[in-house]
């Protein structure tokens, strides 16, 4: 399960895809309605908040945006729109690390992206997220 810091625009299309639909297990783990993944350490930093689902609605509602800038037909039903935004803190060492990351995933499955996203001189989050120093977060698993 990889839920990216990044903004999903830097995704190709199979990564997207991939964390629409675990973002959407991680929303049913945080729902208590699976079995499977209860303890994975990327749902950690929702654990931690006191209204863990509203964050991962709203981390959902921006892939969901990216989604169809890109034309795709993602279900809008998966989640519910939250009239309150959250931020959640993730450090540079780990946007860092995220991007090296995925740098390696898109050098082998989209030249193009890989292109494009490497030519970036500074990378977004997710709105989600707010940058602070530090290294890599403690709940990545490398």
């Amino acid at each position: 399960m990889r839920i990216w810091s990044l903004h999903p625009k830097y995704l190709d299309a199979k990564g997207l895809v991939a964390l629409w639909r675990e973002t959407l297990l991680a929303k049913h783990v945080l729902e208590g309605k699976t079995k499977g993944y209860k303890n994975h350490p990327q749902l950690n930093r929702f654990k931690k908040l006191k209204y863990p689902c509203a964050a991962i609605d709203q981390y959902l509602s921006a892939v969901y945006d990216e989604a169809l800038s890109r034309e795709y037909n993602f279900d809008r039903t998966k989640f519910r729109q939250r009239n309150k935004p959250v931020k959640i803190t993730v450090t540079q060492g780990q946007i860092d690390y995220e991007t090296t990351h995925l740098l390696k995933k898109l050098r082998l499955r989209d030249a193009k992206k890989y292109k494009e996203v490497k030519a970036e001189k500074m990378y977004e989050v997710h709105p989600l997220f707010r940058i602070v120093k530090g290294g890599i977060e403690e709940w990545e698993v490398l």
